[in-house]
């Protein structure tokens, strides 16, 4: 088309391009000042709904409850803080494999349940932590293991993608290559079927899904002495969202000074969770 104006008339052609010149500035400065508009909204914190990516089998932080409603300590605190900011809520029960692609794409702004913060800050931006967590070894109560020399040759279930699968792939790797066979599952409601099944010897999880586990079938589990880990939960964001990351730390404390928290953490008492935890003030 260009090389047939050309041919046609040369001054036209001249001006066309001229013209064309002109409006391929003018567009990249519009397209320039969207992005940065953009870049500044994302950069302030300024969101219309809080799009909260969780795990739907992790009690007590998240999980479906008997009303088949979503539920969990984490979902609570998510609830609050959308209030006091006056953001809508929306809670996505995601695949865990996948949180990184969600975050990632923007199909949610936060990964918010029980999440280990440790080894994956250069991943995400995060909150301040709230609440402190242990790696443990959860076993039978009548298995007759009572320390990790009795895992040798035993065969251990984590869930995919978890911060015990980090340590016993990681620090804890000279005793995961004691294990018999160190196996991944996707949820911890399945691990702790098996466990109870005989089909696994251990699960190595959370301290709060461990006290949940126990607490709702007591006598039937029990804790091993020694933790593999201690570590803290925070609400992940996308690498750079540290506005946002702010203004849900600072509604978190004043929902603790408010004494939020403290009935939040009292609803869930029941199901192992300890409100002696809680870090953030």
């Amino acid at each position: 088309m260009k090389k047939t104006l050309l041919k046609v008339v040369g001054v036209a052609c001249a001006a066309a391009l001229g013209m064309f010149a002109l409006a391929g500035c003018t567009s990249g400065e519009s397209s320039s000042a969207s992005s940065s508009s953009a870049a500044s909204e994302d950069a302030s914190g300024d969101i219309s709904t809080l799009i909260v990516g969780f795990d739907n089998s992790y009690p007590p932080y998240g999980y479906i409850g008997d009303d088949g409603e979503y539920t969990g300590f984490d979902l609570d605190l998510a609830a609050k803080v959308a209030e006091m900011n006056g953001w809508e809520l929306k809670l996505m029960p995601i695949d865990w494999d996948a949180k990184d692609a969600l975050l990632g794409q923007g199909d949610v702004n936060c990964i918010w349940n029980g999440f280990t913060m440790e080894g994956r800050e250069d991943g995400y931006t995060f909150s301040e932590p709230y609440m402190l967590n242990e790696q443990v070894i959860v076993t039978r109560a009548d298995s007759g293991i009572a320390g990790e020399a009795d895992l040798a040759g035993k065969v251990v279930i984590t869930q995919i993608d978890s911060a015990a699968l980090d340590v016993l792939e990681g620090d804890k790797k000279d005793l995961a290559d004691s294990f018999g066979r160190l196996d991944t599952v996707s949820d911890y409601n399945n691990a702790f079927l098996q466990l109870e099944s005989g089909t696994v010897d251990a699960v190595a999880c959370d301290l709060s899904i461990a006290a949940y586990q126990m607490a709702a079938k007591p006598g039937v589990y029990t804790q091993l002495p020694d933790a593999l880990s201690s570590e803290h939960y925070a609400v992940g964001f996308k690498k750079g969202d540290d506005a946002l990351a702010a203004k849900v730390t600072d509604a978190l404390k004043a929902l603790y000074e408010d004494g939020t928290v403290s009935e939040i953490c009292a609803k869930y008492a029941d199901q192992g969770l300890d409100e002696s935890n809680w870090i953030l003030k």
